[in-house]
Order: structure tokens, then C-alpha cells, then sequence
């Protein structure tokens, strides 16, 4: 009997030994340790994935939710014929124009040449002509002097011939010789005259290759025309091509599928969202710590995470920051206690923790579970 009552008063003892051994560990893990399981995995920013300026059918969707992806992988593709189609299309255009305006500039080169040429040439006949104009009334002129003293002879020599004072063949020399000036005259007056012919026919040339001058200009007008039209198209092609990049949804960033909203044949609009990716390292802890359970706990400070899902793995971190003010202040219908009604909450203060051991591929924004973080 008295060995029955000795053994429950070890078991009791034992039990009460326990209980308090325990209550110490807990209680200095609670001094220890600020401890709670207002958890949560969160991300520093989920990227919202849509076309950029197009429009159409999704007919290709290449990952699904919780694929990892890589920077410039393409995630979905629309259909790009309409796009393909009016690139061709502008691609015809600016062809056209350019042999068109290839064209124009051999035509125009060809005319340069010929005009300077025509005028070079016509100008210097010209000059020539004028020169030979000039010598032949010069020779007029002299002529002019030549036939009057002739004229003066033949009549001083009639007289002579009259009173036989000189032999009739002397009289018909200078009769003669005054003939022959005069005929030489009537032919430089001849051929001045066909000279001012020819000479208006040069200037009509000149005035001819000069309008063609005008038809140069005319030309580098159309010339710049057709090279500003063709800027045009190729400002429209550069925005085509884009357009056709944009078709194909690439990842801005390394990361994980978090959310897939479309499927093949759906049609999507620019700026629907297609995917929602979670970035890699953007996953961090975000724990609403009581505000009873703060002191000590300081940006740096060690934390050591159990995540629900994975009861069995341990992930550590650090406190990467403490926000000044408390959740509730966030809220979308913040207490409002300027009226005098005030019933006493405790206060939950958000606090970021990073990970820096741990797997976090296996991370899934929106887990929870609980947290002791150091205190110093």
C-alpha cells in the first residue's frame, strides 16, 4: 500500500516537475522570442502581365500556373495575320516610292547635266557670235570711210574723163573698185543679219535650258515629297514591327506563374491582364505582430519561420524593417475614436522579414503560419 501511495507521489511530483520545467521553457521562449502566428508570405510586387498596344485571339498559351519562367520567356502569343498583312502592305508602299523617287533623281541628274551643258554651250556661241556681230560693223564702218572717198574719186575722175585729161580705164578702175566695196557691204549687212538670227535662235536656247532649270526644282520637290512620304510609311513599319513584338507576351522578369487569366481563344484587349507572375526574391514575411510583443524586437534581429504547409521545414530570416504605424491605420475603414466611444484593441504592428535560408521555390503568396523572432 505504502508503495502504491510512494509511486503516485513520484508520478505527481514528476508531473508538476514537468509542468514547471515547461512553463520556464515557455516562459523564457516568450522572453526570449517575440512569438505569434499572425503570418504571412507576401511578395514586394506580383507582376500583372497584358499585351502592350495590340489587341486580337490568344492562340498560343505556352505556361500555365506555378511554371517558372526566366526573363524574355514568351508566355502566350495573339494572332499576328492582320498585323502581317498591313506590314507587307506598307512594305509595297515604301518599295514603289523608292524606285519611283530612284527614278526622279536619274531623271534629274540626267536633265542637270544636259541643261548646264546646252547653256555652257549656247552661251559661248553666243559670245562668239557677238564678237563676229561686233568685228562685221566694224568692217562696215570702215567700209562706210572706203566707199565715200571712193565715191569722191569716181566723181573727181568723171570729171577728168570728161576733159580727157585721163584715160577711160582709170575711171572704170575706181568705178569699178567702188562697185565691189559696196557689194562687200550689202554682204557683211547680209550676213550680220543672219547672224542676229542665229544669235536670237542661242538666246531662245538659253531661255529654254534655263526653264529647264525650273523643271530641276520642280523635280527636288517632288523629290523631298516622296522621301517625307516615305518617312511616313517608315515610321508606320518601325510601329508595325513593334506591334508584331508586342503580340508575343514575354516575362519582364525571373520568376514563378502565380495566376494565369486567359485561355486560348479568348480574345483580350491592350492592357488585360493575361498572367500575374511572382518575381523571384520578392517573396518575404510579413508578420502583425501584437504590439505587446514588440519590445525588443529590432531591424536585424534573427527570425525563424514555420509555414503551415511545410510543418516540417524551418525557414530563417531577418527583420528587414517595422512599420511606424499599425495595421489598423490601413485599414479601409480606420477606428475612428474622435467621437468618445473607445473600446481598448490590442494593436498589431506589421513587420518585414527576409529570408535568407530556406527553400522559398516552395513559397506560396498568401500561406501562413508562425514566427519567433529574437529579441535583443
Amino acid at each position: 500500500m505504502k508503495n502504491k501511495k510512494f509511486a503516485a507521489i513520484l508520478i505527481i511530483v514528476f508531473t508538476i516537475l514537468l509542468i514547471i520545467v515547461y512553463g520556464s521553457y515557455i516562459a523564457y521562449q516568450r522572453t526570449k522570442y517575440a512569438i505569434t502566428d499572425a503570418v504571412f508570405v507576401e511578395s514586394n510586387g506580383i507582376a500583372y502581365l497584358s499585351f502592350k498596344r495590340v489587341s486580337g485571339k490568344i492562340v498560343k498559351i505556352l505556361k500555365d500556373e506555378g511554371d517558372k519562367v526566366k526573363k524574355g520567356d514568351v508566355l502566350a502569343e495573339l494572332d499576328d495575320k492582320d498585323y502581317r498583312i498591313e506590314l507587307k502592305s506598307i512594305q509595297d508602299k515604301i518599295l514603289s516610292l523608292v524606285e519611283k523617287k530612284k527614278s526622279l533623281e536619274i531623271k534629274k541628274e540626267e536633265l542637270e547635266k544636259e541643261t548646264d551643258i546646252n547653256i555652257n554651250v549656247a552661251e559661248l556661241s553666243l559670245k562668239n557670235l557677238e564678237w563676229e556681230i561686233k568685228a562685221l560693223k566694224n568692217k562696215i564702218k570702215s567700209l562706210d570711210v572706203e566707199i565715200n572717198l571712193l565715191k569722191k574719186d569716181e566723181a573727181r575722175f568723171k570729171r577728168l574723163l570728161n576733159k580727157n585729161l585721163i584715160p577711160k580705164r582709170k575711171y572704170e578702175d575706181i568705178k569699178t573698185k567702188l562697185e565691189v566695196e559696196r557689194l562687200n557691204r550689202k554682204f557683211y549687212k547680209e550676213k550680220i543679219k543672219a547672224l542676229e538670227v542665229k544669235r536670237d535662235i542661242l538666246k531662245e536656247n538659253i531661255n529654254l535650258a534655263l526653264s529647264k532649270k525650273l523643271l530641276v526644282k520642280q523635280l527636288n520637290k517632288e523629290i523631298k515629297s516622296l522621301v517625307a512620304n516615305i518617312n511616313v510609311l517608315k515610321a508606320k513599319k518601325e510601329d508595325i514591327d513593334l506591334k508584331l513584338k508586342y503580340t508575343k507576351l514575354k516575362s519582364p522578369v525571373d520568376g514563378v506563374i502565380a495566376k494565369r487569366f486567359k485561355s486560348v481563344g479568348d480574345v483580350v484587349s491592350s492592357g488585360m491582364p493575361v498572367f500575374a507572375v511572382i518575381p523571384d526574391n520578392s517573396i518575404y514575411i510579413l508578420v502583425l505582430l501584437e504590439e505587446g510583443k514588440l519590445k525588443g524586437v529590432k531591424k536585424g534581429n534573427k527570425a525563424y519561420i514555420k509555414i503551415d504547409a511545410y510543418p516540417d521545414k524551418e525557414y530563417i530570416g531577418v527583420v528587414e524593417e517595422i512599420n511606424p504605424a499599425t495595421a489598423s491605420k490601413f485599414a479601409l475603414v480606420p477606428r475612428d475614436i474622435t467621437a468618445g466611444e473607445f473600446t481598448k484593441v490590442e494593436q498589431r504592428i506589421p513587420v518585414k522579414i527576409k529570408i535568407i535560408k530556406g527553400d522559398i521555390s516552395m513559397l506560396k503568396v498568401g500561406m501562413g503560419g508562425e514566427v519567433k523572432i529574437e529579441r535583443k
